[in-house]
């Protein structure tokens, strides 16, 4: 990933005041929403946040075996799953407080950065695998086309003399 940080600061940020915006309710009858976005919006700031360090001091670099496309694209689409399915319930079922109106927009705000990301990440992840095959594809071409050459290999020259 060229800009990963770029990308995930928007993200963070969201997550961040949606956390901020749940962890303000003080009472809840029905307390089960709440719970559910409350972890949704941790999670997704923890996974962005150890994401946004990695890419921001260079980490991911280190660790190669890890295809770093598809782990973002993993990240977002997850998130804007779960950020969807969370505001969607704590819409529902709040009781038009301040701070849970506010967490629901920040919800649906976070949901729409996550989906916007997700698409990029696709469109990137696809590049990605589009060049590698056809790196694959022209290398197999020529490993083929190099057996076939006679005269590269002496070995098959002399079996024709």
């Amino acid at each position: 990933m060229d800009s990963g940080a770029d990308t995930l600061l928007p993200r963070e940020v969201l997550a961040l005041i949606a956390f901020i915006c749940i962890e303000t309710i003080m009472e809840c009858s029905p307390c089960e929403g709440l719970y559910f976005f409350e972890f949704v919006s941790c999670s997704a700031l923890v996974v962005t946040g150890v994401l946004l360090l990695m890419f921001s001091l260079n980490l991911h670099t280190r660790i190669p075996q890890i295809n770093w496309n598809l782990t973002d694209l993993v990240n977002t689409g997850l998130s804007t799953f779960f950020f969807f399915i969370a505001s969607v319930v704590l819409a529902a079922l709040n009781h038009k407080t301040g701070a849970e109106i506010a967490a629901v927009i920040f919800g649906f705000l976070a949901m729409a950065v996550y989906a916007v990301n997700t698409y990029l990440a696709i469109k990137k992840w696809r590049m990605n695998s589009r060049q590698q095959s056809s790196r694959q594809t022209s290398d197999y071409i020529r490993a083929r086309t190099e057996s076939r050459e006679v005269d590269h290999r002496p070995e098959i020259q002399r079996l024709d003399a």
